[in-house]
C-alpha cells in the first residue's frame, strides 16, 4: 500500500551539467558502420550548365559534388569570398524615394551579409577555393554522435603519418601549423580545402600562405587522402547537456506514522483487528521505496532506499532523490 504527498515548487531543483564522450573510428569501415554513420564527401566547383550536376560522392549517402560545394560555400564562406576575415564586405542598400537611382543600388554597409556560423569571436582567415574545378572535402558527423557539439580541441583526423587537428577556435591545421580547413562544432562538419591540381601546385594558393607542405608532403600524400583513404582514423569528443533533477521528499513528524500494510491485521468474527504490537507507542512503519507520480497518479520513477528506514515521531525527515535526464 502507498501514501501520497504532493511536492512543493521549492522541493524540486533542476541543475544542468555537461558531459563528454570520446569516439575513435579506425578505418573507413568503422566510420561508415551503422552505429557510427560518419560520412565523407567531395565538393567540386563545376562550372557550366546547371543541368550537368556532375559526379556523385559519399560513402553512406549519395550527393552531387557540385551541390556539396555550393552548399558549403553559401552556409559557411559567403562572407569571406572577398575578404578572408569577413568584416569588410560592402552590402548595398536602397531607400525607396530617397537614394533610389533606377536599378543602381547606392550606399554601403560594412557588415557581413549572412550568418556563416563563426566558431570564435577572434579574427581568423577562412580561405575558400573558388577556381574552376577546385575541390573541397567535407566530413559529416551525425548528431547522434556529437550531441550538441563537437568538443573543441578534440577532433583529430589521421591519414598515413599526417594528423590534422582543430585548434578550439574552428580551424583545422596540419602538423606544420598550416591552415587546411575549418570545423563547425555545432553542426558536426569538418571542411577541408583541397587543391584539385597536382601535389605542390601553387596555381590556386600562393606559397606565402599555403606552402607545398600544406597540400602535400615529399611522399606525395595529399589532403585529398583524408576524404578518399580507407585507412583514415577519426577521433573526437561529443558534448551534451544533461539535467539532474533533485526531489526533496519531506516527511513531517506527524506524517506516515501509520502503516497501510494489510498483513498487520487479522480477521476475527468478520471484524478486522490489528495486531497488538502495532498499537504500541514504539511502533513505527519503515520506508523502503519512494515513487514519483504525475498528476494522474501514474508511476514515473522508483527510488529504492539502501536499507529500510523507520519514520520518526520526533523530527522531520528528508529523503533526497536525484534523477538524471
Amino acid at each position: 500500500m502507498s501514501a501520497y504527498k504532493q511536492f512543493l515548487s521549492s522541493d524540486v531543483i533542476s541543475t544542468p551539467f555537461v558531459v563528454n564522450k570520446g569516439f575513435t573510428f579506425n578505418g573507413a569501415a568503422a566510420m561508415t558502420a551503422s552505429n557510427a554513420g560518419v560520412d565523407r564527401f567531395l565538393g567540386k566547383n563545376i562550372t557550366g550548365s546547371l543541368n550537368n550536376l556532375g559526379p556523385t560522392t559519399g560513402q553512406i549517402s549519395t550527393q552531387y559534388q557540385s551541390l556539396i560545394y555550393n552548399s558549403v560555400k553559401h552556409l559557411y564562406y559567403s562572407n569571406f569570398l572577398t575578404s578572408s576575415y569577413g568584416d569588410s564586405i560592402n552590402r548595398q542598400y536602397i531607400i525607396p524615394g530617397e537614394n533610389e537611382a533606377g536599378d543602381v543600388l547606392v550606399g554601403a554597409i560594412h557588415n557581413p551579409n549572412f550568418e556563416n556560423y563563426p566558431q570564435t569571436s577572434l579574427s581568423f582567415p577562412k580561405i575558400f577555393p573558388t577556381g574552376s574545378d577546385n575541390i573541397i572535402g567535407v566530413i559529416s558527423i551525425p548528431k547522434k554522435l556529437f550531441g550538441e557539439q563537437i568538443l573543441p580541441e578534440s577532433f583529430k583526423l589521421t591519414s598515413g603519418s599526417i594528423t590534422l587537428y582543430d585548434d578550439g577556435e574552428g580551424n583545422i591545421f596540419d602538423p606544420q601549423g598550416d591552415l587546411v580547413g575549418n570545423i563547425i562544432y555545432s553542426h558536426g562538419l569538418v571542411i577541408l580545402s583541397v587543391d584539385s591540381q597536382s601535389i605542390g601546385s601553387t596555381s590556386v594558393y600562393d606559397t606565402a600562405i599555403y606552402d607545398t607542405n600544406t597540400y602535400g608532403d615529399d611522399d606525395g600524400t595529399s589532403v585529398l587522402n583524408f576524404i578518399t583513404d580507407s585507412n583514415v582514423t577519426c577521433s573526437f569528443s561529443s558534448s551534451l547537456t544533461l539535467f539532474e533533477t533533485q526531489y526533496k521528499c519531506t516527511i513531517s513528524e506527524n506524517e506516515f506514522n501509520l502503516s497501510l500494510n494489510p498483513s498487520l491485521s487479522q480477521k476475527i468474527n468478520n471484524n478486522i483487528v490489528v495486531y497488538d504490537y502495532t498499537t504500541g507507542s514504539f511502533f513505527a512503519p519503515y520506508i523502503t521505496t519512494v515513487g514519483l507520480y504525475n498528476e494522474d497518479q501514474e508511476l514515473l520513477a522508483v527510488g529504492k532506499l539502501a536499507q529500510p528506514v523507520p519514520t520518526s515521531t520526533l523530527t522531520d525527515m528528508h529523503i533526497i532523490i536525484n534523477l538524471d535526464m
